[in-house]
This record gives structure tokens, sequence and C-alpha cells, in this order.
């Protein structure tokens, strides 16, 4: 009987795949992720927060040892691995070949103890070459990786648990600083400064159709480049504050105008045309940042649902591992991208010699491949299409298509520039200009190379600084040559500011920068914005006020910790500690508590000299002309700083005003950018005269006011300030109540008010025969009441509901009716389907077409097959048919949510609760002498 072998990896499907790869001496189980992390404060034993592992789960104090525990949740997944454990005579760790795989790697041996041989099995695909080749190929454990990934948990837990503090202290509550997520919105943040501080800029051009004397046909565009031998001004030669930042001459209306109309009654001479050659080479293989900008633009998905797809392509062994910053391809992988080019596009579209690409992403990590179709033969998209389906299958072909491409010929062509003279001496224009040069360029591609397989995407350009190059032939012409003017525009201009960033280009940004590595660029785009400080319309990426404030903040009394090249220095020393020129421990201490000179001031030192912050000033943003916004613990506002009744010129207040500043709520679908001054007073106009004081309710003697809020406008009682500070049990609620559809906010008066507040009414009482725990009958009184709910308004008698017909019958409904309608038969089912509120044609995976409707719970979008809700930002009647499939995609890969899984999960949460607290209090009972001994990667759950 041969040996049993326990083979241990990350994930199920993972697990299924290779198990098929493996003989039957092997059993192959998952351990479903990490295992094992350090604790948060709420989920350690009282005895060990007052301890020295503190409220970080770290001693500090005692070189950083962390105090680890199993996840709750994960006790069971550890009993049944060491039941196998017991089983076999030799382990395989088969987690993924980076820093977290290695950890994982580590935490499994400190969590399992095993006494038998242990073996480390690596691989970078899938394939049953590459399997069987590990299991024999294996290798130590790599400590010097563990100690990199442990120093990355360590650093993000002390800075996190630092600076968060001091976030909700002086801005709000429950908001997160993070090493990594905090450089990333800050510049997602500098992006929309730059934006309001942008001054749009005008200026004109002239465009003409010349062409060869009849020969219409060879006709051609071109645009005015010089008058009198001075440059035309274009958008690249101003600046972002409107000024032109060149010697180029400024066409306004009337001259271009003029020289248009000039042009058009003349005829062109070609001035000079001048060729070279063109050649354009194939783009690296993919990374995981560059693989994650093409699914963005080419596929419409976004870094965390790209890295979803991806990894369950590699999973199931259809491409290499998909997190490396390495554009490396092994030799196998280059005679299989030649062989298959030369198969499918001929000899001479495969270079003589295989192209090797360096790494070019700054301070890359792990030595992986690039990411390419697996095995030693790549299989065609035709060969999995029968499958692959959907995303799967476009996102393979994408990863298929760059790895052929990149072992492919250079496209070749050549770029033609016709510069063309117009002499307008003694024309209309002669005052503006006497000599008008016209320039044409076009590039034609005569050899295609790897552009018959691939051609990389681009991100969106900004408008006048794009490149005007353009695949269009030009006809053969030479100096000196007459051409007839077909016609001639003016055409007028605005600059643009800066382009927001892409999911896409803002990874693009940070890999440029040495900020974040692979595995975090995906989690770091679903962290800021899901933690509110960044939210996107369409692809683009807008920062939140929340996010303005936060990132002053931080740039005011944390410059050092949101530097662009600080952040990327501790990702190299984080690389160093990885390769073993660094030690964790000493890293650490620098980082915490300083180093030796006063230039290395230590986390530690600067939160606690972090001196007096004004927190209001941290939280206002000037807008300029008496405006500002200010972030409050409710949301953002805009606030008018001169006193409503106050004079700017002045000072002077008017006799009927109060002083009190003007503010109104900033709606979520606003950007930065868009809250000009006079968008501001039109919110502060309309919250004026939707914040109506109504008077006083005559019960509670508080303020009745009428507003207009995020979901349509309502009234509210306007709380004491007393009232205001009361907390817990004592804390008061508003009583707050939406108007009727047919009511208006302009004249609801305080009666009307009154009795929406007093909502639900009671209608009335009757008899019910209901059965005692005796078995006999009694006779009681039931309520019934009336009130307006999320679906209308509606009778309620004990738990039996009923919709009535209208609003208005809320107040004039009678007992008699309630009873009529509780008499009938409860009518179920639903009310007629509502009409679509867009079409966005077909959908690419289901082939179904797209509409977005109106649900319950808001608009939506669906293919009949699947349900998306549109985000926060995404308008029904603007939404791009890219931006539903995407929605669609996103919600896929989530899979279906049933009310079985519901159950299931509601089942896990319960048993991780009881776990949780049977973990707390048998830790509790340990011995304090026992709780010292701990040492780090002991498991102490």
């Amino acid at each position: 009987m041969g040996t049993r072998k326990l083979v241990i990896v990350e994930s199920p499907a993972k697990a299924k795949t290779i198990a098929g790869y493996l003989g039957p001496d092997f059993d192959v189980e998952a351990s479903v992720g990490h295992i094992r992390d350090i604790p948060t404060p709420s989920q350690m034993p009282a005895d060990v927060k007052k301890g020295r592992f503190g409220r970080f789960g770290v001693d500090v104090d005692g070189g950083f040892e962390p105090y680890y525990v199993v996840d709750a949740d994960k006790k069971k997944k550890v009993a049944e691995l060491k039941r196998l454990l017991k089983n076999a005579d030799e382990l395989y760790l088969a987690t993924d070949e980076d820093r977290e795989g290695e950890a994982i790697a580590w935490h499994l041996l400190e969590a399992l103890k095993p006494t038998i041989p242990v073996r480390r099995m690596v691989f970078h695909e899938i394939t049953k070459e590459a399997i069987q080749r590990a299991a024999q190929q294996t290798r130590d454990l790599d400590t010097r990786l563990v100690d990199a990934q442990e120093t990355r948990r360590i650093l993000d837990r002390l800075y996190g648990y630092e600076v968060s503090p001091v976030l909700w202290r002086k801005i709000t509550q429950g908001i997160s600083a993070g090493r990594v997520q905090s450089v990333a919105t800050r510049l997602v943040v500098e992006r929309e400064r730059e934006r309001m501080a942008f001054v749009r800029a005008g200026y004109h051009d002239v465009e003409g159709e010349f062409a060869p004397p009849g020969s219409r046909g060879q006709a051609f565009r071109a645009r005015l480049s010089h008058v009198d031998g001075t440059k035309v001004a274009t958008g690249r030669d101003f600046g972002d504050d409107g000024r032109l930042k060149s010697d180029a001459a400024h066409l306004d209306e009337a001259a271009a105008t003029a020289i248009a109309t000039a042009v058009a009654e003349r005829d062109a001479v070609v001035r000079s045309v001048q060729e070279k050659p063109y050649t354009r080479r194939p783009s690296a293989p993919f990374t995981t940042s560059t693989l994650q900008q093409e699914a963005s633009r080419k596929l419409g998905m976004g870094s965390k649902h790209a890295m979803s797809v991806a990894q369950r392509l590699y999973e199931n062994g259809y491409i290499t591992y998909m997190r490396t910053d390495s554009t490396e391809l092994s030799q196998s992988a280059i005679e299989a991208a030649r062989s298959q080019a030369r198969d499918m596009y001929g000899a001479d579209h495969v270079p003589d010699a295989p192209r090797r690409y360096g790494k070019k992403a700054k301070n890359a990590q792990e030595a992986h491949e690039a990411i390419r179709p697996a095995g030693d033969r790549f299989r065609t998209p035709a060969q999995v299409a029968g499958e692959l389906r959907g995303e799967e299958f476009r996102l393979y072909e994408l990863v298929w298509k760059r790895t052929i491409a990149s072992q492919m010929a250079d496209a070749k062509g050549s770029t033609a520039t016709i510069r063309l003279a117009v002499d307008l001496s003694g024309s209309g224009a002669a005052d503006v200009a006497t000599d008008a040069e016209f320039t044409a360029s076009g590039t034609v591609i005569t050899f295609k190379g790897f552009l018959a397989a691939y051609e990389e995407g681009r991100d969106e350009a900004r408008p006048g600084h794009d490149d005007k190059d353009s695949e269009a032939r030009l006809p053969k012409l030479s100096e000196g040559v007459a051409l007839a003017v077909l016609s001639a525009e003016a055409n007028g201009h605005e600059t643009s500011p800066p382009p927001r960033y892409t999911e896409a280009s803002l990874v693009k940004a940070m890999e440029e920068r040495g900020i974040g590595r692979p595995s975090t660029y995906a989690s770091i785009m679903d962290t800021i914005q899901q933690r509110g400080y960044v939210w996107s319309r369409g692809s683009a990426l807008i920062p939140t006020w929340l996010a303005f404030a936060v990132t002053r903040l931080l740039e005011e009394h944390f410059a050092r910790l949101v530097d662009y090249d600080f952040t990327a220095a501790m990702e190299e020393d984080l690389d160093r500690i990885a390769g073993g020129q660094e030690d964790r421990v000493a890293w650490l201490t620098r980082f915490y508590f300083g180093g030796d000179d006063e230039a290395m001031e230590g986390l530690r030192r600067l939160v606690e000299n972090l001196g007096e912050i004004d927190a209001r000033g941290i939280s206002t943003v000037e807008l300029g002309d008496g405006i500002v916004v200010r972030v409050g613990r409710y949301g953002p506002y805009v606030e008018e700083t001169t006193p409503a009744g106050v004079d700017p010129a002045t000072g002077e207040m008017a006799q009927d005003a109060d002083g009190t500043p003007r503010r109104a709520t900033i709606r979520d679908d606003i950007a930065p950018d868009e809250l000009t001054p006079a968008k501001a007073r039109d919110l502060l106009d309309t919250a004026a005269d939707d914040g109506r004081v109504l008077g006083a309710a005559p019960d509670t003697g508080r303020e009745v006011v009428a507003k207009a809020g995020r979901y349509g406008p309502y009234v509210t009682e306007v709380l004491t300030e007393e009232e205001s500070g009361r907390t817990g049990k004592a804390k008061v609620k508003p009583r707050t109540a939406s108007l009727f559809a047919s009511m208006d906010l302009a004249t609801i008066d305080l009666d009307t008010a009154l009795k929406l507040l007093s909502l639900p009414r009671v209608v009335g009482t009757v008899e019910e025969t209901r059965t005692a725990e005796d078995g006999s009958e009694q006779i009681v009184l039931v309520e019934i009441t009336v009130q307006n709910g999320r679906y209308g308004p509606y009778l309620k008698k004990g738990t039996d509901s009923r919709s009535i017909e209208s609003e208005d019958q809320i107040f004039t409904i009678t007992l008699d009716e309630a009873k009529a309608i509780y008499a009938e038969p409860k009518r179920r089912g639903r009310a007629a389907a509502k009409p679509p509120l867009k079409e966005l044609g077909e959908d690419p995976v289901s082939k179904k077409p797209i509409v977005v409707k109106d649900g319950r719970f808001g608009p939506y979008v669906t293919d009949g097959e699947t349900n998306a809700t549109l985000r926060r930002g995404d308008d029904p009647e603007t939404i791009t048919p890219e931006r539903g499939q995407g929605l669609l995609a996103e919600k896929r890969a989530k899979g279906p949510t049933t009310r079985k899984s519901a159950k299931k999960t509601a089942k896990k949460a319960a048993k991780k609760t009881t776990a949780k607290k049977t973990t707390a209090k048998k830790t509790a009972a340990k011995k304090t002498a026992a709780a010292k001994k701990t040492a780090a990667g002991k498991d102490a759950g």
C-alpha cells in the first residue's frame, strides 16, 4: 500500500481541478483561504486585550509579536484537516506562490502542527503536467515571504488603528484610514481639485476639405496650423488657468470665420510633403494591473470583477496565476505563442528572434510569469468555446490574444504629413492674416504584424490633447501641386479639465508610482468605494466631500503617511524583507517608534503630538463668493458664510434679518467640480423655499418644518438642543412623515403637517373571536389603523394588512368602509407590470435584451434572467448599454441569492457568534502565566 499524501490548497474549485491530475494516493482538500488572523479588539479576550498585545493584537514592545486566532468560521475546517492529517504520511502545502499563499501555508503549519514530512508544492498554472511536476519538485517554506506578509499585516493594523480614531474624533464616526487606501483616495481627490480649479478657455480653428483638381475622390481634410508663420493655438496651448501658455496665435470667432470665408474662395498649394516610416511594437503580456486596465477598457469590467473572473479561469486550468507583476514568459510559453502565431497568421508575422520583456512595474516583486493561457500548447478561443461562456470566454480570449500578439512582428507602415498654403492677400481676412497654412497627417499600415491578432486599448483622452494621427490614406502629392478648396469652416472649442480617474487608470497611476501590489489593486478599488470615499458615474471615479475632509486632515497632520514616495518606499522595504535584506522587527520599530534622527518621526509620536486640530476648518472647503462646503455629522452641506440679510459691501445687517447663515444639503449626484458658487446659491435658494417653518406642534411645543429630502418632500419636528443630546434609551426621535403625492411643499400648512405627523390614524375597533390556550373562545377588541407605507397607503388589523386605493383615503376612510374591505377575500398577486424605463440592447452573455425597470427597491437593469440594482450616480435616463452589461456581469459573478442560502448564512452567523462567545469564555479562564507563553504564530483559538 502506497503512502497517503494530503494536499492542501486555498479554494474548493482549485482542489477539485488538482485532484483530477494527481493519483489515488493523494487527498486534496481546501482551507478556503486564510484560517488565522489578528483579531479585532471586540474579538480579543479581556485578559489579552489588557495585556501585552493591547488594542492592536500586536505586542509593539515585544518584537511586534502578533496575537493570532483561528477564525471562528474556520474551526470546523481546521478540525477536518487535522482528522485527514491523522491518516496521511506526507503533507503537501500547495497554496499560491506569493506572499499571501506562503503565509497561508505557514498558518496551516502553525495550526495543524504536523508530525509527518511537510513539502511546499508550488505552481503557476493548473495543468496536468504542471501539477505532476510540482508534486515531484517541492521546496521548503520561504519564511522571508511569510515575514514580508506578516509585516504588511502588522503595518496595516498599526496604521489603521492609530490614524482612524483621529478621523472619528475630528470628522465623523465609523470612517477609516489605510496605508494604500488613503493614498489612492488622495489621488482621486487631487484630480477633482484640479478640475475644480480648472478655468475653461475658448478658441477657434479652421478646417478645410481639399482635393487635386478634378479628383474629388481623393479629397482629404486638413486643419489650419499656422497664420503668417505663427502656430495657431489648440487646446494643449492653454494652461489649466485658462491662459495661453505659448506664443501661439489665439483665434477668436471673428478671425476664424474671416479666414474660413477667404480660404473657401481661394486655391491651395502643397507647401511640403514629409513621409517617414512607422513602426509599432506589440505590448508585453498581461500583468495584474494591465489585465485590469484592458478588462475595463474592452470588456467594461471593474477591477474586482475582472479578478474574480480571472480567478475562476486560473483555478479551472485555463490561464496562469493572475496575481503577478512580471511580464516574462517561460521558454515553453514563448515557443507555444510563436508556433500558434505562425500557424494562424503566417511565418511573416513572427519575428526571427523571440521577444523577451523585462519587468516594467516599479519594484516588481515575486518572479511569476506574466498572465497567459495555461499549458505548453495554448488552446485557441475556438477550442474553449464549448467550455467557457460569457465573461469567462471573453476574458480568456483577451489573455490569449495579448499573449500571441506579444510574440508577433512589429506593425509597419508610413506616416505622411502634408502642409498646404493658402494666400489670403487682398482678401477680407488680410487684416487677420495673409498666409494660412493647413496641415494633414495620416498613418497607413502596410503590414499589420501583431495588429492582426490584437491592439491595446487606450484610456480616455483629454479633449484637445489626443493623438491626431489616424490610419487614413492621404493622396500622393508633391510640393507645388495646386489643390482645390472644396470647403472651409470655422469651429469653436473649449478646453477641458483633466479626465477623472477610472478604476483602470487609477490602478495604472498607482503602479507607475510604485504604490500597492498586484494582490491589492482590486481590493483597494473596492474599499475606497465601499467606505464612501469615492463613487462612480459610469466608469469615472468621483470623490465625495468626506474624502476631501479626510484627505486634507491626512495631508496637514500625517503628510508623510500619504506621501506618494514614502508609500512607494514602504513597498520597497517590504520587498527587501521578502528578499532577506531587511529585518522585519527593526523596520517596524523605525516605522512605529521612529529612527535615531528627528527626521524619522515614528507613527506613535506622530499621533501623540498632533497638537490642536481645527475640526471645523478641516471639514470646510471654500467655493468662493462667500460660499463654503462643510462636512457634517449627517453629510455635506453648503453654507453661506455671509449671513442672510448682510450687505457684503457695507457689512450692515438688514432690519428684518436674523443673521443666521443659510445652509442646504448637497445632493449625492452633484460632483464636487460641478458645485460652483452659482450652483450652491441655487441649492440655498431652494432650501430657503423648502425648509419652511410651519409653526409649533401643540402637543410637544416643537417647531414643525417642511423640507425637501433625498427621498422626496417631508415634514418633521425640530428637537431642542437638550433633546438632541440624549443618547441610549433616553434618545428622542423626531416625528417625520412624507408628503402625499398630491401635496405641494410650497403650500403645505401646519394643520396638514400635524395630520401627517399623527399617522398612523386609528380608524376604529372591531370585535374578533380568538381561541385561548385552553381552547375556549374569547371576544377581543382589535384596532384598525390606516397609514402610508413604502408601497402605498394601507389598513392594518393585527397582522392583517390591506391596501387602499389612494393616499387621500388615509384621512377620510371610515370604519364601515374599512370593515367592507376586510370582508372581501384578500387579494394576492402582483400589480400589472410597469413598462421598461429604457432599453439597452442585447446582453453579450445571455443574448437577451437588457431593459431598465422601476422596482420595489428602485430602478434596476435586467435581461430577464439576472437583475442588478442601479448604483448611486447611475441615471435610468442616461445609463449606457456598457454600464448595464457591467452591472449584470458583476451580479452574475456574485452568484444567486436564494432563501435557502440566506437561511444558511444566518445559521453560519449564529454559529460564528456562539463560537466567539465560547472562545472568549475559555480564553478568559486560562491562567495569566499560560497567556504569557503565547508565541508569535501560536494558535490562541
